[in-house]
């Protein structure tokens, strides 16, 4: 299986509105337009650009434009016009230019709005608290106009349960409170250049069926090593305390696509074995056998580098982190996989689903690919939504 960098992944659940009141973290705000700036040096061809652009602002139902500033000065000084409108969304490509990347710098009254974008793999930046995304090459235009648009449209209220900037959680409410919960636990094989942006759409879905979603981002094992991860996630939900009246702690469902798939259900399982835990977890499309990840090398070794060695070397890893190692988890699962996605994947989980006698499990299998398990207009979520729904209903 390769990196989650789909060419044609659907826009239609980032543009959702979830109806809600207008402040921060419950908003449903249509953007009136998405400013894309584009610094003069960046390699990579204006014409397609301006293609996947134009794409996501017709699938997103916004206004854009497409801008190249000819230097710094007009650079600058075009961002902060654009930001200065307040329901305007941004998205800035400043390429190598040392003097454009120095603007990533400061932290713009607008930041909750922007949103920098890197095609190479740059590594992580802290930019000045806007969201900064990089090394998913020129289909990340795709992701990072989405991004905006959604911060800009929902307002989500980021919340920090840690001192690292990737210990956060963005949080939705509706306006029914206190709500029930869908912790949402994102993919990317565990590669730092994929980010919590990728379960923005579930995070506007579930929030407009009247569900807090709370959007996770973590530390990633390639940069932090396993244990950072594993750690990261747990303190994540462990946080949800913290929230207070808003949300009803007896109603949590832990979500994760891909590997947030295998992270959502080692998570329960660690709860389940402690005596508590969420009232469901659910795997989208997710890694739930560890060890033949590794055996087959998927991802060119992506498992191995996020554990930290191979299944033969470090045995009693996998069997702590592999949810199929860990059967029975202790408690009630949903795991869905899209029939059209990989082979591997689809073996994992229909393998996972037989051998887990001693757990409720629902195994659900639809048409769709890898992506249609996290795009509100696929009907294989809108059957995963209904599932989440009837499992976290009030008593009575």
């Amino acid at each position: 299986m390769t990196d989650p960098m789909p060419d044609r992944p659907s826009a239609t659940g980032t543009a959702g509105a979830a109806g809600a009141t207008g402040a921060a973290g419950t908003a449903a705000i249509a953007p009136a337009a998405v400013s894309v700036l584009v610094a003069a040096g960046l390699a990579a061809d204006r014409e397609l650009l301006a293609e996947l652009a134009e794409r996501e602002f017709a699938a997103l139902g916004v206004a854009g434009r497409l801008v190249v500033p000819p230097d710094a000065a007009s650079f600058a000084a075009a961002l902060d016009a654009a930001g200065a409108e307040p329901e305007h969304a941004v998205v800035a490509l400043p390429g190598a230019d040392p003097e454009v990347r120095a603007l990533m710098e400061p932290a713009r009254p607008y930041r909750e709005r922007l949103v920098w974008l890197d095609l190479a793999r740059t590594g992580p930046h802290q930019a000045g608290g806007a969201l900064h995304l990089y090394g998913r090459g020129v289909n990340g235009l795709t992701w990072a106009v989405r991004a905006a648009a959604h911060r800009v449209r929902h307002r989500p209220r980021r919340l920090t349960y840690g001192p690292h900037p990737d210990q956060y959680a963005e949080l939705l409410l509706p306006d029914a409170r206190p709500a029930p919960v869908a912790m949402l636990l994102h993919g990317g094989f565990y590669r730092t250049r994929w980010a919590a942006d990728l379960m923005d759409a579930l995070a506007a879905d579930l929030t407009a069926r009247g569900f807090a979603a709370w959007n996770v981002e973590y530390r990633r094992p390639d940069r932090h090593g396993w244990d950072a991860t594993v750690s990261d996630v747990a303190a994540a939900y462990h946080a949800l305390q913290t929230l207070g009246a808003d949300v009803d702690q007896d109603r949590v469902a832990v979500i994760g696509h891909s590997a947030g798939g295998q992270l959502a259900l080692r998570l329960a399982a660690d709860l389940w074995a402690a005596g508590r835990g969420p009232a469901l977890a659910v795997s989208l499309a997710g890694l739930v056998d560890l060890v033949e990840c590794d055996r087959r090398d998927l991802s060119g070794g992506a498992t191995a580098l996020a554990l930290g060695g191979g299944s033969a070397e470090i045995p009693e890893v996998y069997a702590a982190s592999s949810p199929l190692a860990r059967l029975p988890l202790g408690g009630p699962q949903l795991v869905v996989q899209g029939a059209g996605d990989d082979p591997d994947l689809v073996d994992f989980n229909r393998r996972y689903a037989r051998a887990a006698t001693g757990d409720p499990v629902t195994y659900l299998e639809a048409p769709g690919d890898h992506f249609s398990v996290i795009d509100p207009a696929a009907p294989i979520w809108a059957a995963t939504a209904a599932h989440v729904e009837e499992a976290l209903r009030p008593a009575g």
